[in-house]
């Protein structure tokens, strides 16, 4: 007798009923990081351009990264800077051969998104320390 199940209803999209897994997201920040770390750098080359073109080309650049803005582009790309290391640290661990369980999977990417974070903010921090301040 031939088998004769009833079809089963399946939704319409996974993403109402398929949660990400940790390491798939760190994979997808790690390649947003990579791209932000490009954009980033035109700003240190343009940090540095001015400070090779002399002190008014400079003033402008100090002027810009001091503002709020400046600082919040500065921060994310401190953040984009910690986070990719930390996830470069993480595939190296892999391309070593270890930390492939699930458990270690997870743990490795919770450990890359709570050492970004907190590196960032040490940096800063330790920045403000130093500088005294904002000014």
């Amino acid at each position: 007798m031939a088998d004769t199940r009833a079809p089963v209803e399946r939704p319409i999209s996974p993403f109402w009923i398929y949660r990400w897994p940790l390491p798939m997201a760190m994979s997808i920040a790690h390649r947003i990081t990579g791209g932000a770390l490009y954009v980033g750098t035109l700003l240190v080359a343009w940090w540095l351009l001015a400070a090779a073109a002399g002190p008014n080309a400079y003033a402008t650049v100090a002027a810009f990264l001091g503002s709020f803005f400046g600082r919040l582009i500065l921060f994310g790309y401190t953040w984009a800077l910690m986070h990719h290391m930390l996830g470069g640290i993480r595939h190296l661990v892999w391309d070593l051969g270890y930390g492939f369980s699930a458990k270690e999977r997870e743990w490795l990417s919770l450990a890359t998104v709570i050492g970004s974070a907190s590196l960032t903010l040490i940096l800063w921090g330790l920045g403000y320390l130093v500088k005294g301040g904002p000014h």
